[in-house]
């Protein structure tokens, strides 16, 4: 075997070559660093006024006075966290509501609890005396045709009451709320129905730990 064969070809890389290179890919990186900082810098204020009205249009979907006002959301403490978890929910935000008489209306409290296909995070209304006011859907993974169902508020069987609608009024002044006690699920959307019962019962904790 020649030595030319056995010796092996070593590449040598001009030093002027590599500087280039990593000046170049320095400058690009800055580049596409401050681009990216640029379109976050103007669509960051559209998508929290997109969020805040979907909020505002949760809460008012849910208080008994339609003109009610609602506080900045409050300080989520510690005993508020722990008042959730109990039914393996989260407390997100909680906002004061205040009616058109000026009167302290409750609160509006934005809760995450587990679905059949995700996390489904809704607002529930719950008035100073601790009863739930109403339930709206923020967002869901559920199943179209079967967990939408109860998202969407279709009515009951036989009774003709929306799925969520039939927490109106509830509270813990008899326990819990639980499916096939005192409240009703559409046949196939058990596990939908449970979430949001745990989500209301999550909520009707979080404002009772508030004293």
């Amino acid at each position: 075997m020649s030595e030319q064969v056995k010796s092996k070809e070593k590449i040598t890389m001009d030093p002027k070559y590599i500087l280039v290179l990593t000046f170049t890919l320095t400058i690009t990186c800055i580049i596409v660093a401050g681009l990216l900082g640029f379109v976050n810098q103007v669509t960051e204020p559209n998508i929290t006024a997109a969020n805040k009205a979907k909020t505002v249009a949760a809460m008012s979907a849910v208080v008994a006075d339609p003109n009610s006002t609602f506080s900045d959301a409050l300080e989520i403490t510690d005993e508020m966290t722990a008042a959730a978890a109990a039914y393996k929910t989260k407390v997100t935000e909680i906002y004061q509501v205040v009616g058109s008489d000026g009167a302290d209306a409750g609160y509006a409290v934005k809760m995450a609890a587990s679905g059949s296909q995700g996390t489904i995070v809704m607002m529930v209304g719950v008035d100073a005396e601790q009863s739930v006011t109403g339930v709206s859907i923020v967002s869901h993974a559920e199943t179209s045709g079967i967990g939408t169902k109860i998202m969407n508020n279709d009515p009951l069987p036989g009774s003709g009451v929306g799925v969520l609608e039939q927490f109106v009024g509830m509270s813990h002044s008899d326990g819990d709320l639980t499916v096939g006690g005192n409240v009703d699920a559409i046949t196939g959307a058990t596990v939908s129905t449970k979430g949001v019962t745990g989500g209301v019962n999550g909520a009707l904790a979080v404002t009772a730990a508030m004293g």
